[in-house]
């Protein structure tokens, strides 16, 4: 049974590596940044829930005067009786 290095050393080098890694993502600099990547996320999501309220309300808008249109078509057509009535 050998002893190998190679598996020693990139054990020793991952556990200094992560150590310093460690270090290095709780630092009050890393803080900074993932401060202000989570307040631009935070105001794209309020963009995005913005723009999809103002959809939403224009398709309630478009469904209402589609609506309308096809009341006006069938009165149209059928004088003041409806299809049902006819």
């Amino acid at each position: 049974m050998s002893f190998d290095w190679k598996k020693t050393a990139l054990f020793v080098g991952g556990t200094l590596f992560g150590t310093a890694g460690i270090k290095i993502l709780s630092s009050k600099d890393a803080k900074k940044i993932y401060t202000n990547a989570t307040a631009a996320v935070l105001r794209a999501k309020d963009c995005v829930m913005q723009t999809s309220t103002k959809i939403q309300e224009n398709a309630e808008d478009i469904l209402a005067d589609a609506k309308e249109i096809n009341e006006s078509r069938t009165e149209e057509s059928f004088g003041e009786a409806t299809p049902e009535e006819v």
